[in-house]
């Protein structure tokens, strides 16, 4: 049995490996764009299939595919959105424009499995076609799109779950921690008390407000070009067919999506697109706020903050023994700006679409997936191995509040700002905690000093106000 064989596209023939469902297009944007190895996201393949199942489908009903061979490419797309062909995604992810080699990949793939089932040799396209069956009705220009806009929202999904497993974490660590006073920073200089529950609260609101802006991501996204064929006008394709595929991809991925209200916008336009990459950006830089404040707090231990200690995953040092580093911090830090930067890149991608059709989608595909891929794989692992094993140092937070410049704010309704101040300076000079100065000093009774500077009095003071 031959190695190869021969298969011809419009520049001519070209040898394929005989086993490959890919075919010649496929061949020669591997050899076109030998640039960084990295393949599709296994989000944009499952959405593809469930794109060109859904065209099938809705060719068949309209009568422009007939039975057989639109059988045979459903069963093909089913399972290729099995993830049966992932190996067979040979185009790297940087491409020709629009996608183009993705969606001829996508074809060949579907159209070999296709003539397989029905028992004719691989690369008989006199049968059925890349460009004619598995891509009727179609265009990379609408196909492409469609199928982005599915797979951000798949990946998404998973995205949200994985924050919604490290918000938890938080929470859980705020109400063991809710009863430990200790001094705030503002500026990084002393501030007025919070409780280290508090701190980790805070955290987890604001990953929570970053979730509460999905819904409006969704919703752009839910609006698809698919039935706009290359410009938006839905040439070559039947009556009815827009709505029709529209409805079977809904169908098949369980997503609300939308036949797009100006299909010529659609086509043109990727804000949507954008709007997800901008989402994540603003998930990334949370993160980075809260893991450079876990670095700080559990600095140390003895020249740091040393309020928390972290869970010791891994020795910190080649050189120096019992070192423990903030490990899982810093690789959150390292992934999120990656998303930062991934984002910048969406950015230039969506301004760089001239007149009917955006030619950077397939770099907005890998940054975008790829991203939401990062974050969704390591988040649940921050929140087990960075969060969970997380424990307080009361005595050492204790012993910051103490000493903190900042409580005196709470005596300036009795004594006035400036005296307050001089007392402060005094008591730093003297080596003592204010509470202790005001008392031996005489300036305050050690009852009065208890009822504003106690530990009862600190952690009042670490509430909101009603």
């Amino acid at each position: 049995m031959s190695e190869t064989r021969i298969e011809k596209d419009s520049l001519g023939p070209r040898e394929v490996p005989a086993s490959a469902y890919y075919g010649v297009q496929s061949v020669r944007a591997r050899e076109n764009f030998p640039v960084s190895g990295e393949r599709a996201s296994p989000y944009l393949i499952r959405a593809y299939a469930r794109v060109k199942e859904a065209c099938a489908t809705a060719n068949m009903e309209l009568g422009v595919l007939d039975a057989p061979r639109g059988e045979a490419i459903l069963q093909a797309a089913r399972e290729m959105a099995q993830g049966k062909f992932d190996s067979e995604f040979i185009v790297d992810v940087f491409q020709a424009g629009a996608g183009t080699s993705t969606n001829m990949n996508v074809n060949e793939i579907l159209a070999n499995r296709a003539l397989e089932i029905l028992g004719r040799p691989r690369g008989d396209y006199a049968h059925v076609s890349p460009n004619d069956h598995p891509n009727r009705s179609q265009s990379t220009n609408d196909s492409f799109p469609t199928a982005l806009h599915v797979a951000i929202l798949f990946a998404l999904e998973d995205v949200e779950r994985a924050v919604g497993t490290l918000r938890d974490a938080l929470l859980r660590k705020a109400e063991e921690f809710r009863e430990i006073p200790k001094a705030g920073r503002t500026h990084l200089k002393d501030a007025m008390p919070v409780t280290l529950g508090a701190e980790f609260g805070a955290w987890a609101s604001a990953l929570e407000r970053i979730r509460e802006g999905l819904p409006r991501v969704r919703e752009g996204l839910r609006e698809v070009p698919l039935g706009g064929t290359a410009v938006g006008s839905g040439v070559n394709t039947p009556p009815g067919y827009r709505s029709a595929a529209v409805t079977h991809l809904a169908r098949l991925t369980g997503l609300p999506l939308q036949v797009a209200r100006d299909p010529f916008e659609t086509m043109q336009s990727r804000w949507a697109a954008l709007a997800a990459s901008g989402w994540l950006r603003s998930l990334a830089v949370e993160l980075i706020r809260i893991a450079n404040d876990l670095r700080l707090l559990s600095s140390g231990p003895a020249t740091g903050l040393d309020e928390i200690r972290i869970p010791e995953v891994q020795p910190g040092s080649s050189i120096m023994p019992a070192k423990v580093n903030p490990s899982m911090a810093e690789c959150l830090n390292q992934l999120a700006f990656h998303v930062v930067g991934s984002d910048t890149a969406v950015m230039l991608a969506t301004q760089a679409g001239q007149l009917e059709i955006n030619v950077m989608m397939p770099l907005m595909a890998y940054e975008i997936l790829h991203s939401a891929t990062l974050l969704a794989n390591y988040l649940p692992v921050f929140a087990q191995k960075g969060i969970d094993g997380i424990t307080a140092q009361p005595e050492r937070c204790e012993t910051f509040l103490l000493g903190s410049s900042a409580l005196a704010t709470v005596l300036t309704p009795r004594l006035g700002y400036l005296r307050v101040a001089e007392v402060i300076k005094k008591a730093a000079a003297s080596g003592m905690n204010p509470r202790d100065y005001l008392v031996k000093e005489g300036i305050l009774t050690a009852a009065e000093a208890e009822s504003l500077l106690g530990p009862a009095a600190l952690r009042k003071l670490a509430e909101p106000v009603p």
